[in-house]
């Protein structure tokens, strides 16, 4: 198999929580691009409809829109069987879903940390070990959770330890699993994007000033974007990477590096 025919991901099944908009959308047109069928999981199910048409009718690749929520495990369980109805086995789980909640940590409530926890790190815990399941009796698979550079250094201004937390966990859940799966086929990977300038991200008058002042320290001086993305999802997911496991991809335009 040549080069470029590894990057391939024809007769592939996949899923990318998350997947409505933003990097999810993102990396799930890459994905379908790549050739893979795709199911969009999100909570937005509206949204998640109208990605999984337009993705199908550019692309043909046939997909999938599911509303779940990634925090509750009987919605969880009902994806996964949704997708299997579907697509028949699932060789690509791309955990994407999550939020942010910007509040100093001396006002937080527990129930304000919790919502955080339970979406970013537990939420990734259920979809992983779900799709794990399916994975381990397939003898195969690439799982794909987003981290963030957060889980490497603290943001600055913002106060987000909820979210800094949850992402370092991740990193450290995603290479244990990573560990435990290795023998049976499955991979486990992390991508850490830094600053991603989403639509709803650069529409939010709120951030402008923080873009700015991101902006400001970068060495490349801007923020990145969702399709700068693409490349290293699409190279994890299938057979150009079959020796990569357990490893985090910081792709933040160095800005971890200063």
């Amino acid at each position: 198999m040549g080069i470029i025919e590894k990057f391939r991901l024809n007769g592939k099944k996949a899923y990318v929580s998350g997947g409505a908009r933003g990097i999810g959308k993102s990396i799930a047109t890459a994905l379908a691009e790549a050739g893979a069928d795709v199911a969009i999981v999100d909570l937005d199910l509206v949204e998640a409809q109208k990605t999984a048409a337009e993705i199908s009718e550019r692309l043909g690749v046939k997909t999938l829109a599911i509303r779940t929520d990634v925090a509750n495990p009987d919605d969880v369980n009902q994806m996964i069987e949704d997708i299997l109805a579907g697509f028949g086995r699932i060789d690509i789980a791309f955990n994407n879903a999550g939020i942010c909640i910007n509040i100093p940590a001396a006002e937080m409530t527990l129930q304000q940390w919790q919502k955080v926890i339970d979406i970013n790190l537990t939420g990734v815990f259920l979809t992983s070990q779900a799709a794990g399941k399916v994975m381990l009796r397939q003898g195969s698979g690439s799982i794909i959770n987003t981290a963030s550079m957060s889980a490497h250094i603290v943001n600055y201004p913002q106060p987000q330890a909820s979210y800094n937390a949850s992402k370092a966990g991740v990193v450290q859940l995603s290479k244990s699993l990573a560990i435990e799966w290795a023998k049976y086929g499955v991979r486990v990977n992390t991508i850490s994007p830094g600053y991603i300038g989403t639509e709803l991200t650069l529409q939010s008058p709120d951030l402008k000033p923080l873009i700015q002042q991101w902006e400001s320290v970068s060495p490349l001086g801007r923020i990145g974007r969702p399709d700068e993305l693409q490349a290293i999802a699409v190279y994890l997911a299938g057979d150009a990477s079959p020796f990569t496991t357990g490893a985090d991809f910081v792709v933040d335009g160095a800005f971890t590096a200063i």
